[in-house]
């Protein structure tokens, strides 16, 4: 069933996505006419002989497919799917430009007769303009139609539909981090339905307000009585010997299955890849520069996503800064020391979402200590109602907002 919900859902998705490329592309073709000074075109026949959607939409699609953007991934938060989509479609333009100039297409050369137009200085013709359009209204186009959509996932799962339960096997510390992570982050959709001990056997009991159902001697039955679509393995390093054998026990149910390294996250970066080499997996918390064409093109495709992607967004980031200023004294940005690709420390952006005022601390100070009292700590990880951050800064931190000016450290090649 599950199966067919997710083959449902990437057919309609990608249906969509046909119709919002193809939306941008007569954009572009209608900006072009706009630029002529024909603000309603004379004719759309010119139109249909032209081969940029026939060429963009499958470029487009492909490209997407290729950096995962298609994978259902409910973790994925919507800032890393803006940054995706707009990778996507500068290397979809690009693609499409070269295929153009392969074919020695009109569109490119400019043999339609259209004149020839001066923007800045340069001369070309109007259907370079479309092009230069179409890299504007392509990643506009994806970002607002997908942004749109998760929106209205997010409303949707609110109401405690779409969404997908989950089994943690853990009831340690590590269990109950990520059942608070799970339980802070709604807009995923995951809800943890129970528990089931990491010892072999349990009393019926309860963690996180849900309900502790067996120990590891009865998954199999647990598992059977109780549906559920995933199962989060979240054991002590005590326990690091019992995960192959869990994990062979786990391979007849058709569910998905996560494993939670027992490593404090104020210990691990704030990005890592994961690799495997012979059966062993690699947490990868830094990689080395890239040398030759591969640094080169890794770095022209980071400063136009990120020029692209301050370019749209700068709206919402006006928006914000107003609101940070608003919220109370202090920089707008807060500034955070990491060490770059090249060994070299340099200060991280983010919007700040916490109180600054000296004269404020010993109040927060008073506040957190009654906090604390009242909502028992787990390591390394910051209360959910801390009153050292601001209502505006919560919203962001929520969201994802407040890592908008990262765009600006990815711009001068520090991320």
């Amino acid at each position: 069933m599950v199966k067919q919900r997710h083959e449902l859902f990437a057919f309609l998705l990608g249906v969509s996505d046909v119709l919002v490329i193809s939306a941008a592309c007569v954009a572009a073709w209608l900006v072009r006419h706009a630029y002529a000074g024909l603000w309603l075109p004379y004719s759309w026949e010119g139109y249909f002989k032209e081969p940029l959607i026939p060429l963009t939409v499958p470029i487009t699609m492909i490209t997407m497919h290729l950096m995962g953007l298609y994978r259902p991934r409910r973790d994925r938060s919507i800032w890393s799917e803006m940054s995706g989509l707009v990778k996507a479609s500068i290397v979809a333009v690009g693609l499409v430009v070269v295929v153009m100039w392969v074919m020695d297409a009109d569109l490119l050369a400019g043999r339609m007769g259209s004149n020839d137009v001066e923007i800045l200085g340069y001369h070309t013709t109007l259907g370079r303009v479309q092009l230069g359009c179409l890299a504007i209204t392509l990643p506009a186009f994806l970002c607002g139609y997908r942004a749109v959509f998760r929106l209205a996932l997010r409303r949707l799962r609110s109401k405690g539909r779409n969404l997908r339960h989950v089994a943690i096997i853990g009831v340690g510390r590590l269990g109950q981090i990520v059942g608070r992570t799970l339980g802070r982050n709604t807009w995923t959709g995951l809800n943890v339905a129970y528990f089931i001990s990491h010892e072999p056997t349990a009393d019926r009991g309860s963690c996180l307000s849900r309900p502790v159902r067996a120990g590891l001697d009865d998954l199999e039955r647990t598992l059977e009585e109780h549906k559920i679509d995933g199962v989060y393995l979240a054991l002590p390093n005590t326990c690091a010997a019992e995960v192959p054998a869990i994990l062979a026990r786990l391979e007849r149910f058709a569910v998905d299955v996560r494993l939670i390294p027992d490593v404090p996250p104020r210990y691990l970066p704030h990005s890592m890849s994961v690799s495997e080499l012979d059966g062993m997996p690699i947490l990868s918390c830094r990689e080395c520069p890239l040398y030759g064409l591969g640094g080169f093109s890794k770095r022209l495709l980071d400063v136009l996503g990120s020029a692209a992607a301050l370019v749209l967004f700068s709206p919402v980031m006006l928006l914000i800064a107003i609101g940070v200023r608003l919220s109370g004294p202090g920089p707008i940005i807060f500034k955070q020391r990491r060490v770059s690709l090249g060994g070299e420390t340099f200060k991280i952006y983010k919007f700040r979402t916490m109180y600054h005022v000296e004269d404020e601390r010993r109040e927060l100070a008073e506040q957190t200590a009654a906090l604390a009292e009242e909502t028992p700590a787990v390591p390394g990880w910051t209360a959910r109602n801390d009153p050292r951050v601001t209502p505006l800064g919560r919203f962001l931190r929520r969201t994802s907002l407040d890592e908008l000016p990262q765009f600006l450290n990815v711009l001068k090649g520090q991320m």
